[in-house]
């Protein structure tokens, strides 16, 4: 989860609140969680004997699937936090601080998510946005380590707690995945538009990350206007007299 928040950029209407690196790590963290789910919720079910469609298709039994994919979702993880460094420190700043009128946004939330009139916030991400990066980071975490734990234990009082945890970490974890997907899909009137942010080049309608992000996006669009006087500026002085 070591998603940083870009400075953001304005093109013609439009602004871009992550910066590339963010949305390619997006993109391969939601694939990779995709499959460790989906295999998890399959096997879960009963399906051990039955293969699922991946299955059939690579060949690979979902068991094994399974495995593969939760050690290829542990190095991420690493590799994320080792050369994420300084995404990590301010994904973490941006979503442990807390502001006056938090409360009063999740108040009137049940109701902006129909309307899209939300209270104003402070910082890159709203309040409900910081509550759901701590949980998931958490959550993942959790499940990840506990896997991890039950590859390489083979039984044992350890093991069946590894067990217990892993599962209740799934429940957890599919939960927030699911109201994330609600979320940020547009699904809900409030947020319609909301996806454009991370996907399909990052381009954001400022009408819709105003109506979301209104502090950060002005500041974002204040700082793309002082840039923008500087250059022109120094052009000036470069003219010929």
């Amino acid at each position: 989860m070591a998603t940083e928040p870009s400075s953001g950029s304005a093109v013609a209407g439009y602004v871009r609140r992550y910066n590339r690196k963010t949305r390619w790590f997006h993109a391969v963290s939601y694939t990779i969680l995709v499959v460790l789910f989906g295999t998890g919720w399959w096997l879960t079910l009963g399906n051990e004997g039955r293969p699922s469609i991946l299955a059939r298709v690579s060949g690979v039994p979902d068991t094994r699937i399974h495995t593969l994919t939760g050690w290829v979702s542990a190095a991420v993880a690493v590799v994320g936090l080792l050369a994420g460094r300084r995404a990590l420190r301010t994904f973490l700043d941006e979503s442990v601080r807390s502001d006056p009128g938090d409360l009063e946004w999740f108040r009137r939330w049940p109701v902006a998510v129909l309307t899209g009139r939300f209270p104003p916030h402070r910082g890159h991400f709203d309040p409900g946005q910081r509550l759901f990066n701590l949980a998931i980071a958490v959550c993942l975490l959790v499940v990840i380590a506990s896997g991890v734990g039950l590859a390489w234990l083979s039984g044992g009082s350890l093991f069946t707690v590894l067990v217990r945890v892993h599962r209740w970490g799934t429940y957890v974890g599919t939960a927030l995945i699911l109201g994330h997907v609600t979320i940020a899909s547009g699904i809900l009137p409030g947020y319609r538009g909301a996806w454009k942010s991370m996907h399909l080049g990052g381009r954001l309608p400022v009408q819709v990350a105003r109506r979301l992000w209104p502090s950060s996006t002005s500041s974002s669009l204040r700082g793309n206007r002082s840039n923008e006087g500087s250059g022109q500026r120094d052009q000036g002085k470069d003219r010929p007299s």
